[in-house]
């Protein structure tokens, strides 16, 4: 007859996030090389880098947002044991809660579970770098510059491309919209109003990406907008928004909306071309800004 534990395992995934036996001591070791997350010197027993809630709501979404900001941080380092009923004493959680949590950073590739193995965390080769969470962390911990240089740079690569494929193949529909971006920059502008201008710049950019037709480049307009929260000020991606920033969108827009691919593609390199005056790119002395609440 199976024991309980070798059924569990082979009933499905949860026993891949499971607790020891109730008979284990509280607070003690429970895998080879595992120190427990309690005790005054232990890095684990560092309050969170900032309580701030991640896109989930509840317990479920704070600990994913702790646990992978320590993760990126670097205070869980790679191969480091995870424990689930460790994890639960010290951020006072269930264990479904340590579970779910556990089970939406293996998504993003941030740990492994395996039966009988455990849980630890991975290496930064197997992160999914292109998840707007982690692409967050990153940007607000020690990776920052090397992060938001990434990002300038697959932006660089990948914006141009799709404006020129824009100014082929984009329906009236999005051109609208590209316009209303383009009008409410400006308005903004006028306004004084950086929030909203930041707002009409990521919402742009997405649907400049989207405009290209082509569904892997669609796929990252979620990345692009993670870049514009991360890339610069707060006002966006434009240091300071002001008329030549307003003029670069204006001029992908006009591009685009004559059939022009080249004056697209020409238009949307000027944008990102750290030489166009406003739009720079990031280097160590820009100023972050301060994380987003979700």
């Amino acid at each position: 007859m199976m024991s309980a534990a070798r059924s569990a395992a082979a009933s499905g995934e949860t026993d891949r996030f499971g607790y020891p036996d109730s008979t284990t001591a509280r607070g003690a070791t429970t895998t080879t090389g595992a120190p427990a997350w309690g005790g005054g010197e232990n890095e684990m027993g560092r309050p969170p880098r900032r309580a701030a809630g991640s896109r989930g709501r509840g317990l479920h979404g704070q600990l994913v947002q702790q646990l992978g900001q320590m993760i990126v941080s670097g205070d869980l380092g790679a191969d480091r044991p995870l424990v689930p009923e460790e994890i639960g004493q010290r951020f006072e959680v269930s264990r479904t809660v340590v579970r779910e949590s556990l089970r939406v950073l293996e998504a993003k590739g941030l740990v492994s579970a395996r039966p009988n193995v455990g849980t630890r965390v991975r290496s930064v080769t197997d992160w999914n770098l292109l998840d707007p969470d982690i692409i967050e962390w990153r940007a607000f911990g020690p990776q920052r510059d090397d992060q938001r240089r990434e990002l300038w740079e697959l932006r660089a690569g990948i914006e141009p491309v799709a404006a020129r494929l824009a100014a082929e193949r984009c329906d009236e529909e999005v051109r609208a919209r590209l316009s209303d971006m383009v009008d409410i920059l400006r308005h903004a502008l006028e306004q004084g109003d950086g929030l909203t201008f930041s707002r009409a710049d990521a919402e742009f950019h997405a649907l400049l990406l989207r405009a290209a037709d082509n569904r892997m480049l669609e796929h990252l307009a979620g990345i692009v907008a993670a870049a514009l929260q991360v890339s610069g000020g707060t006002d966006g991606p434009c240091r300071q928004p002001g008329e030549a920033c307003l003029g670069h969108h204006r001029g992908i827009l006009e591009a685009i909306s004559a059939g022009e691919p080249d004056a697209a593609e020409a238009a949307a390199r000027a944008l990102l071309d750290p030489r166009s005056g406003e739009e720079t790119a990031p280097g160590p002395d820009t100023v972050v800004p301060a994380p987003r609440e979700h």
